[in-house]
């Protein structure tokens, strides 16, 4: 352990990532402000309180723009759910991304699947930036983004497994940073530094060989390693470092493709992250209660539930049986170690998740872990234990250690506008106004103060 964290720690000193050359290919978007949203996946608000945060480009940052003390997430406090709100200023009722792709349930009554390479279009309910550029000829580009696969209204794209014969790809192989034989195994024995690192390069390559109005950016190991090793572990340290020398090294290749008098930096997370040593694994209670069955080595059933962290999804495919099952099952699991409430559909609302019948993504019971606990798979054993500690996300979206971060800086943010805490849901609206496009199902006002 100590030889790993010593080595992502060399690792995170590192200065400029590669060494690129910035000559545009005469695609870009040659006036006109330009964004570029950088997400630090899971970093949490309270890690700014460190004055020993090892993220100098970072402070600069909130030094040189504005910051909020902390930035709410939306229910569920999950990745793909998350970074669809932050593009088009709706939450899950809206756009019904419940989780990292589409669940998907088996017509045998097997347990469900999450797809993550679904189409956008099937995925995502909701418009999005990039589609309200697309419609004034504007362009957008994304790396690693997420829940925007087959996005026909992104012009380049370099994606989580990104596309080895792609545009980008190519870019990056020509210029000796990439191998083709190494995008083919890309999530394959590599390391999440080593991926976050192509991913940059990506990034400087579309910001300035192509130039795009909106550049949608996501680093992802500072999540991989807290998972890992828990939140604001010495290796979650680690990784923020090298997410904030990735971040540097994108705004020194902006600065000597002369474009930093245009570019407005938004950097934010998804959400926070927590600690949990004990593991709930609420389908071992289905079969207890006989609603999961073993058919030839596997379960089947019209009950099923959808784990992920802080919370947990049930789905009732049954439809008959959905009245007398829900309120039997909420008093159940609210007597379960470890369940800090049942939401039914009557709480949707209030929480911002869908309701039944408006998709198949909406669950009809929606579980949420107690401090300490995480929802996991498994069918047999109800709780285990774990140790060390480890991290997760998905809790309640009023719970602290859920609150992300939200910094902006550059050619369009006044400089030292006080934020307190705001909804991750006003990122959309504050972005569509720099570049003067609609979101009119935004649900909440721009960030107009911090702007020029």
């Amino acid at each position: 352990m100590r030889k790993l964290l010593a080595f992502m720690l060399a690792f995170a000193s590192l200065g400029a990532v590669h060494a690129q050359t910035f000559h545009n290919d005469g695609t870009a978007a040659t006036h006109g402000p330009i964004v570029v949203l950088i997400t630090i996946d899971g970093f949490p608000a309270r890690a700014l309180r460190d004055p020993k945060l090892p993220m100098p480009t970072l402070r600069k940052l909130m030094q040189e723009g504005v910051y909020a003390q902390a930035m709410q997430p939306i229910n569920p406090a999950v990745t793909w759910p998350n970074h669809t709100t932050l593009i088009t200023g709706v939450n899950a009722s809206e756009h019904h991304v419940m989780a990292n792709g589409l669940i998907t349930f088996p017509p045998d009554g097997s347990k469900p699947q999450v797809k993550p390479w679904t189409p956008k279009d099937q995925l995502v309910h909701a418009r999005t930036l990039y589609d309200a550029l697309a419609e004034k000829g504007m362009s957008t580009g994304q790396v690693d983004w997420v829940a925007i696969y087959d996005a026909k209204h992104v012009q380049w794209s370099f994606a989580e497994q990104p596309d080895a014969n792609g545009l980008i790809a190519r870019d990056l192989i020509a210029q000796g940073l990439v191998t083709k034989e190494q995008l083919a195994t890309f999530g394959d024995d590599s390391t999440p530094a080593w991926r976050d690192e192509i991913w940059t390069d990506a990034a400087i390559d579309i910001l300035t060989r192509h130039t795009p109005n909106l550049l949608l950016f996501h680093l992802l190991q500072t999540d991989t390693l807290q998972h890992e090793y828990g939140a604001l572990s010495p290796a979650a340290y680690a990784a923020y470092a090298y997410a904030d020398t990735c971040i540097a090294n994108l705004i020194d290749a902006a600065r000597k493709a002369g474009l930093l008098d245009r570019i407005t930096f938004v950097i934010a997370s998804d959400h926070g992250f927590a600690d949990y040593t004990h593991l709930i694994h609420p389908n071992a209670e289905l079969v207890r209660q006989g609603l999961l069955h073993s058919v030839q080595g596997s379960y089947r059933g019209d009950v099923w539930i959808q784990p992920e962290g802080g919370e947990a999804s049930l789905y009732i495919r049954d439809r008959s049986k959905r009245a007398a099952l829900v309120p039997k099952l909420k008093a159940d699991f609210e007597k379960l170690p470890g369940v800090a409430a049942a939401y039914t559909a009557s709480d949707a609302n209030q929480l911002g998740l869908p309701t039944p019948g408006s998709t198949d993504q909406a669950p009809d019971l929606y579980l949420a872990a107690k401090a300490g606990y995480s929802f996991t798979d498994g069918s047999k054993q109800l709780i285990t234990d774990v140790n060390p500690a480890r991290g997760g996300h998905g809790y309640l979206n009023s719970e602290a250690d859920m609150q992300a971060l939200f910094i902006a800086a550059g050619a369009h943010v006044r400089h030292g506008a006080a934020l307190g805490v705001i909804s991750n849901l006003r990122v959309a609206p504050t972005i569509a106004k720099l570049l003067q496009v609609s979101l009119p199902a935004a649900t909440q006002a721009p960030l107009s103060e911090i702007l020029q």
